[in-house]
């Protein structure tokens, strides 16, 4: 039997579970999965994490040294999110540059770190117009095992919560930590027949209409949305996804993270 008529099945399978209210794993359709986080593992970095959700687990690195400022921003620091797919993490990732998946990625993270404002980068300027410190926040998957989304986001800013400016290093003063200001989380939902489920597996998300990722900040507002897919969304199934994202947003910050 092939993969494609293997995939069929399986999404058929998928589909009649979904009509009877019921999920491959057994989960609700709104429960997540079990995360497990250690932080300061790298210890070439300014700060790290691994991040496990389910089956998929990250390791994300924040390095942070001197650099020009960008001409429109030229008092404020510099974020840059990259993200890694390779084979070692699933048979459907290739080596070679990054393809649009992981672009995509990278730029969720990024965004949500970005508009949350969880950096204040006017605290990372060093001589304006000429020198400010960049933040580089790299993302390495290291087992896909479905919503490498919001893993790839929590460990993002659980890494940046744990890395210090290395003013020693560079001359330019103590090391300090970073200048948190807010704590951005992501949660997806997709919707498979018609019913929204959050926290999708691997074989969810392969029979998924479509995929939206909510980041909401602290106070519950929403700081950056991705739909991903062909499918589309009801009024009301976004309002439902967006309710229940700050909700599980908030329940992560307060049992994983704290400025």
């Amino acid at each position: 039997m092939n993969q494609e008529i293997v995939s069929i099945i399986q999404k058929d399978h998928l589909y009649n579970l979904m009509l009877r209210g019921e999920r491959l794993d057994g989960r609700g359709f709104e429960e997540t999965r079990e995360i497990k986080m250690e932080t300061g593992l790298i210890n070439k970095a300014e700060g790290s994490a691994r991040v496990e959700l389910g089956d998929t687990k990250i390791i994300a690195g924040v390095k942070i040294q001197p650099g020009t400022p960008f001409p429109d921003t030229p008092d404020k620091g510099v974020i840059i999110t990259s993200l890694e797919l390779i084979p070692l993490a699933s048979p459907e990732f290739e080596s070679g540059p990054p393809r649009e998946g992981a672009i995509e990625l990278a730029r969720v993270v990024d965004r949500g770190v970005r508009e949350s404002g969880a950096i204040d980068l006017s605290k990372l300027c060093i001589k304006e117009g000429e020198k400010v410190w960049m933040i580089f926040i790299d993302v390495h998957v290291l087992d896909a095992g479905g919503n490498i989304m919001d893993a790839a986001a929590l460990g993002a800013i659980a890494a940046l919560l744990t890395a210090k400016i290395p003013g020693k290093r560079y001359g330019e003063g103590e090391d300090i930590p970073l200048p948190i200001r807010d704590i951005p989380i992501s949660v997806t939902a997709v919707d498979i027949a018609g019913g929204i489920v959050f926290d999708p597996s691997l074989e969810e998300e392969r029979a998924a209409n479509c995929t939206l990722t909510v980041i909401t900040n602290q106070k519950g507002a929403i700081s950056g949305m991705q739909k991903s897919g062909n499918g589309s969304l009801t009024t009301d199934q976004i309002n439902h996804i967006v309710e229940v994202a700050a909700k599980k947003a908030q329940e992560i910050r307060e049992k994983f993270l704290e400025i």
